[in-house]
């Protein structure tokens, strides 16, 4: 048996800035951490993979496509790989929600507009 703690594993080095941590990683999936303080936002960008975030604390608005909603904590989000998703913490508390990319890509994530 394999474990991990949220907590000790390292910030990654993203282009999105932000406070991202792998969680788990083959070829067939990996699974991050991500948490957003309030006024922070995703890089609006395209991944090669079918992505679903699921989260896990606070309330953000996902962007999938042309569609914008409001979420909240225990809620997955579905989204189709190609298709432009962000993420937004429009709210005044801490939002964190876990991504799960499968399969793991092996494309790079292509980043839209500034």
């Amino acid at each position: 048996m394999i474990t991990r703690k949220f907590e000790e594993q390292p910030i990654a080095k993203t282009a999105h800035g932000v406070d991202a941590r792998g969680m788990y990683e083959t070829d067939d999936a990996a699974v991050s951490i991500i948490s957003l303080k309030p006024g922070e936002a995703l890089k609006r960008h395209i991944t090669p993979v079918d992505v679903a975030f699921f989260v896990l604390e606070g309330k953000g608005t996902v962007e999938v496509g042309t569609e914008k909603q409001e979420v909240g904590r225990y809620t997955l989000v579905e989204s189709p790989k190609d298709i432009l998703h962000c993420w937004y913490n429009t709210s005044d508390e801490l939002l964190r929600f876990m991504v799960i990319k499968a399969p793991k890509p092996v494309r790079p994530t292509v980043f839209v507009g500034a």
